[in-house]
Order: C-alpha cells, then structure tokens, then sequence
C-alpha cells in the first residue's frame, strides 16, 4: 500500500502519490531517461521530492540530489559527471540553472510551494525558457509498465581534492532488489508499523534523510511528514497535531530544542513519539540525556557513510551502557579494524574502519582522485573513519580520518575538543579545524558562536578546556563569529572556516 506524503498540513494521499508518480515516470520517458540513466533533483524539502524517487523507479534510472546552496557551477560539475539527462527543480532555483550558466541539458521547473516560499522567503515563478513541469504533469498519461529494480541515489561527496565523485550503486540482477531490501530495514532499523508516522525536517538532498524517506516508501501504509526547515517549536507542535510516532534528527537540532523556555517545552504534548534517530555529527552525551529525560530512552544513534550505508545502531539503554559508542553493526554485515598495513587489530586497539553490509549493494565511485586499493579489504570497505570495537563489538568513533589534525607529530582529532567545548555555557555552536603552523606543521584552530546575549574571551575558552583536554589539543587560536556556517542538516561548512587560513600556502594539509 503506497504512503501518505505530507508538506506541512497539505496531504497527498497513497494512491494520489503513486498516480503522480507514474506521470511523472511517463514524463521523464518521453525525455529520453532509461534504465541506469541519472536525473538531476534540485528541490527543497518537498512531497514532489518522493514522487521523483517513486518515478525514477519505474524507468530504472538514478537520481542525483543536488544541494540547492550550491552555485550553478557546482550543480554543472556534478551533472556532468553524471551524464544526466535532464534535471526536476523548484522554480526559486532553477531561475539561475541555464545554458549561460553551463546548465546545458532540459530544466523542469516545478512551482515552489506555497509553505516552502513562505520558509525560505522566496516566490514560485518559472523562468522564461524553463519547461513547466506542473503543466506536463497535467497532460501525462501514467507510465503502463511497473517497476524496474531500484537504482537509487547517485550520491556525490567531494574526494581529496575537492573534484565531487558520485557514489553509483551496482545493480546485481542475481541479488534481491534494494527496494525490498529496504523494506526489511524499515522494520529492522526504523521499526516502523502500519500506521506509523514518519517526520522529516532535514534536507532531502543528504544521503540519511533521503534514505530513510525510501525506507518509509518500501515499507508502505505508513505517513511520511516533510517540513521544509526544522524549527524546534514547530516541531514539537508538529509532533502534538499530527500524532508523529518516528523522526528523523540531528544533534544540532536536539540542541536547539533543548535551548527552548521550560514554558515553550511543556506546551505540547509529544507523547506519541516513540522513536528518534540520528546520524551524521557527534552526539555529546549531555545532550543525549537531556534528550532521554525529556522524551524518554526512545533515540538510536547509527553510524553510517553515503558510499555504504547505515552501519550501526544503538539504543538509548546501549548508549547508556556504553557511552561514546555508535552500536553495533546492522544483522548481516562485519566491521574490522586495521592498522595502516591492513592487520586487523584486537579489541580496544584504534585503528581504520571496514565495514561490509551487503544490505545496501556495492558501489562504485564516478571518477577517482587516484588509488583506492588501500579502501577495500575483500568485501569490506572504509571511508577513512578512525575508532575501535570493544568486547562485545560495539564501535566506538575517534574521529574522521580527514577532520584529523597532526601537530608536532600528534594525532588530534577535532570531534573531541568539539565534544567539550559545546558544553560551555556560553557557546551556542562551535566547529574546530586545522590550520597551517610553521613550528608544529598544524595549529589547533576554534570557530564559536556564542549563545544569545552571551559575552566569552578567548582566555575564557582556554580556561574552560584546561581542565577537560589536554593542553596540547587546547586551541591556539579562537574565532568568533556571528553564526557558524551550517546546512540545515547540521553539517558544517568546515571548508569555508579553513580556507582563509590555507589560501597561499601551496598546501590543504
């Protein structure tokens, strides 16, 4: 039974969804998509998002989620490298997506929608040039065929330097389809019932939030919630109007919630939530208990990587037991540990990450920034993560092996600085990140943003991690700023703090 698609308080119903979906499927047939083919999506968070999922299905083809604050040159790298046949955007941002800007394949616009214009303060007009993608919707007949196996997303992530690379699913016919298997970790992973209601704040471009909207898809009869921003009262009033039972949130947004008045908190009634979960960023074990004592031991945190997926799961009682770990790995895949040789290493000992999840299928990237013998090990693959495996086999992260920073001939790791730093009263959000040292080869570098009203010296930082880190980790150098620059999803724009740092120094690390 397909799903209901909900933006705001718009519904679209299951069967509405999947007869737009297949006119959509015809549409993009008639422009030349087949099987393994890609499509562009530059949308915000929108129903019409799901519905491009649901079509590329049908016509076995890739879709490529573009983040929409990237300049149309970025969008045109990434469209290149993809081969795509054409492209689906809101009309807010397709207006600067054309042939003068590089865009050289068919555009179809989609109106935004009323509630995405009103987040974003943007209007719904449709470029002179642009094809109206509503109006072809209209006129489509839906697609007579069913589905083919499902490609899913053609992810990109930047490599080392800096060239986007697109991670592309292999299709193995003898393997069950992924869409089933998905299906398999809806119940599993997101333990998700008939009935339930899934929410969804953080962009649709990122590959979690993506993902686990197709899980809500396979699974079927179950209500899927997208609000086009996340903000932390009307999420909770979002929670107590449409009964939400599951969500999607990062630590950030856990930490704007618990920023809000006693007064605001206790408002709405949130008890029909049952379960949270999160990946992406660090999540600082304060904050995952001031979450549990607000809502209750409901969260799971996974641990997981656009290339292969979401590798781990950990329950608010494990992460309790255990805390600083990300779980265990999912039914059916293996994590190893290895040295720098490829030894694997025993329990407690640090070393790269390997992880085999047969689940979400091999990949392969679109182009490469040189040799990636040293990624896999048999069937096992890393993205340069650091951590460890205790006695029962739960993971623990030290850090993303390229966030590292060597000073002096030591490994510093910016995510446990970050870790104790947010917990100053008067920080509100930080990032931490390496810059160049004539001496040490690296300095340690903070970026802060203070919490309202809040006043805070350089000395006063120095003097809060003295006794919490190391002196040699303890910041050289702290940067404030008015607001860090993060994406909606939480993720920071790390690249963009470092950058006037390394400009002319003829080298990145």
């Amino acid at each position: 039974m397909p799903i209901d698609l909900y933006l705001g308080s718009r519904e679209t119903n299951g069967a509405t969804f999947e007869a737009r979906a297949r006119r959509l499927a015809t549409i993009l047939r008639e422009h030349g998509v087949g099987e393994d083919d890609a499509i562009g999506v530059l949308l915000r968070n929108d129903t019409l998002y799901i519905e491009v999922i649901e079509a590329c299905r049908y016509v076995g083809a890739y879709y490529v989620p573009l983040n929409w604050h990237a300049a149309a040159s970025e969008v045109q790298l990434i469209l290149q490298d993809a081969k795509a046949k054409l492209m689906i955007g809101h009309s807010d941002l397709t207006s600067a997506m054309t042939p003068a800007a590089g865009i050289n394949l068919p555009v179809l616009a989609a109106a935004t929608p009323d509630v995405v214009q009103k987040a974003y303060r943007v209007d719904a007009k449709i470029a002179d040039g642009q094809v109206d993608l509503d109006a072809l919707m209209a006129e489509a007949t839906e697609i007579e065929t069913g589905p083919l196996r499902f490609r899913g997303m053609l992810a990109y992530t930047s490599g080392s330097t800096g060239r986007p690379k697109g991670i592309r699913r292999e299709v193995d016919p003898d393997a069950p389809d992924t869409f089933e298997n998905y299906k398999g970790l809806a119940a599993g992973v997101l333990q998700l019932t008939p009935g339930d209601r899934f929410y969804t704040a953080a962009p649709l471009y990122h590959s979690a939030p993506n993902a686990l909207s197709s899980f809500c898809m396979a699974a079927g009869n179950v209500g899927l919630y997208i609000s086009p921003k996340f903000d932390p009262e009307q999420f909770l009033a979002d929670i107590e109007r449409f009964a939400i039972t599951h969500c999607y949130i990062v630590p950030t947004m856990m930490v704007r919630l618990l920023k809000l008045p006693a007064e605001i908190r206790e408002k709405y009634d949130v008890s029909t939530l049952r379960f949270g979960i999160s990946t992406g960023s660090a999540w600082p074990r304060d904050v995952k208990q001031a979450m549990i004592d607000w809502f209750g031991p409901i969260f799971y945190e996974s641990y997981g990587a656009s290339e292969i997926g979401f590798m781990t799961l950990i329950s608010s009682q494990d992460a309790q037991r255990k805390p600083g770990s990300v779980g265990q790995v999912l039914p059916g895949g293996s994590i190893k540990i290895l040295d720098d040789d490829q030894n694997e290493l025993p329990a407690g000992q640090a070393g790269s990450i390997y992880v085999y999840l047969p689940q979400f299928g091999d990949f392969t990237y679109s182009n490469t920034d040189g040799d990636l013998k040293g990624q896999r090990y048999g069937q096992h693959a890393t993205v340069g993560d650091i951590g460890y495996l205790d006695e029962e086999d739960f993971l623990f992260i030290s850090d993303r092996k390229k966030d590292m920073i060597i000073s002096g001939g030591a490994n510093i790791f910016p995510a446990e600085i970050e870790a104790a730093l947010i917990k100053m009263p008067e920080v509100f959000d930080c990032a931490v990140f390496g810059a160049p040292d004539p001496e040490f080869g690296e300095k340690v570098i903070a970026a802060v943003q203070c919490a309202p009203g809040a006043e805070l010296s350089a000395d006063a930082v120095y003097a809060f991690l003295s006794s919490r880190i190391a002196k040699f980790k303890i910041p050289r150098i702290v940067d404030f700023h008015d607001e860090l620059p993060r994406e909606d999803s939480g993720k920071i724009f790390k690249q963009r703090l470092r950058a006037p740092y390394w400009e002319n120094t003829g080298r990145q690390i």
